[in-house]
């Protein structure tokens, strides 16, 4: 299958579930998209003897994706930026102290409380799988995932406050879960490597501070730019060439593309562009970002959906999975309160808001991706598959709750 034929396929198997949704099921855009998916792929998998052109055609979709190169190197510079985009930056400012704790402090802890049970439970049913691929495990599903966290919040009734937190959160903590991750993968890879504070903080100078920098000064050529033009097509290609750009050299310099794309959201999305009827021209650029947001998340929650037609072995760790998901929720259960409680008068944070806070913590395709990009092991299929069932119990269950909850909360 040819790259358009497949650009095709996916585009259309898209536009099929949304209408599916939208006309019948009537869910929420993102969850509905993800549950039709879902009984799509089942669907398919426990009917390929009956019908098996069409498992076989989902297959080759599903196989023909690099899920991974997919969401990471290409389409979530894209869904970041448009994010951040619509994010008010002196918002973001006036919440900066929870945000930067929870981005930083929360994912390191809940990697390592995560991490911990994983092994003890583990140990104690005589499965075997070692501490560092419990950490491993925990690293790349601690990050709340942006994509799906802000798809989610704008369809809930969420406070302000706590929206600029979680959303602040969501957007910034790729960096340290990434930094986490990259350590651990090299630790499980080579038994004997020695990872040092110094290279740990030099890789983590490199990811963070080089893309932020990227993302700062791709907003400043991008934005002089578009401010001595009018045209509002040039505007728009503009902002595309500039996030595609980010992707490349991000890549190429291996800095974080996730800050570097936030970080030009936030300075494009607060700024006016163009010679002159900015503010019109600011409204009909944020409506095609919000469509684009829209379109690459309708099309990565659908490949969500339909990565299950090729993982068979998921009947194999369905208790795993149970217990990974109930090891997420107490690991950032704790890792919020124990610095809300350290932190009570530099964070001014209000106690009720901590289950907000804590069922509001989506994971998304990021961890998908992040699983499937583990080196061939014996623990790599227990990982992905329990990492596929922390992400759907997150989006279909919490995402279905989240209004329920914040009611009662609040």
């Amino acid at each position: 299958m040819n790259t358009f034929t497949l650009i095709t396929a996916l585009v259309t198997i898209s536009a099929l579930i949304s209408y599916i949704n939208n006309r019948f099921i009537k869910l929420p855009g993102t969850i509905g998209v993800i549950v039709v998916s879902l009984l799509l792929s089942l669907l398919i998998s426990l009917t390929g003897k009956i019908f098996p052109d069409a498992f076989t055609f989902i297959k080759d979709v599903t196989n023909g994706i690099d899920f991974t190169g997919t969401l990471l190197d290409v389409m979530l510079g894209f869904l970041l930026f448009a994010s951040a985009l619509h994010f008010d930056f002196n918002k973001l400012k006036a919440q900066r102290y929870p945000v930067l704790v929870l981005s930083t402090v929360g994912v390191i802890g809940s990697t390592f409380i995560f991490g911990f049970l994983l092994y003890w439970a583990t140990e104690l049913l005589h499965i075997d799988v070692p501490l560092v691929y419990c950490l491993l495990f925990g690293a790349l599903i601690s990050p709340t995932d942006p994509v799906a966290v802000l798809s989610i919040l704008k369809k809930s009734k969420v406070p302000p406050a706590l929206e600029t937190i979680i959303g602040g959160e969501s957007l910034l903590n790729d960096g340290t879960g990434i930094l986490l991750f990259v350590i651990l993968k090299e630790v499980a890879g080579q038994a004997d490597t020695h990872v040092s504070l110094s290279h740990a903080a030099a890789v983590f100078s490199q990811e963070v501070f080089g893309g932020i920098a990227l993302g700062v000064i791709s907003a400043i050529v991008a934005y002089r730019t578009m401010k001595r033009v009018d045209d509002f097509n040039i505007i728009v290609m503009v902002s595309l060439s500039m996030v595609m750009v980010i992707s490349v050299l991000g890549a190429m310099l291996h800095v974080s593309i996730p800050l570097a794309a936030v970080s030009a959201g936030l300075i494009l999305g607060n700024t006016s562009l163009g010679t002159k009827n900015a503010e019109e021209i600011q409204h009909y650029f944020h409506n095609i970002w919000s469509l684009i947001d829209e379109l690459l998340n309708t099309i990565l929650f659908v490949m969500i959906g339909l990565q299950i037609v090729i993982m068979p072995f998921l009947k194999n760790y369905w208790f795993t999975g149970l217990m990974a998901t109930v090891f997420v929720l107490i690991a950032r259960a704790l890792s919020i309160t124990i610095p809300a409680i350290v932190l009570k008068r530099s964070l001014k944070t209000n106690y009720k808001s901590i289950g907000i806070l804590v069922w509001a913590g989506l994971r998304g395709g990021i961890s998908v991706a992040l699983a499937l990009s583990l080196p061939e092991s014996p623990y790599k299929e227990l990982i992905l598959s329990a990492s596929y069932f922390v992400v759907l119990f997150s989006i279909i269950v919490q995402g279905l709750t989240l209004k329920k909850v914040v009611d009662r909360m609040i």
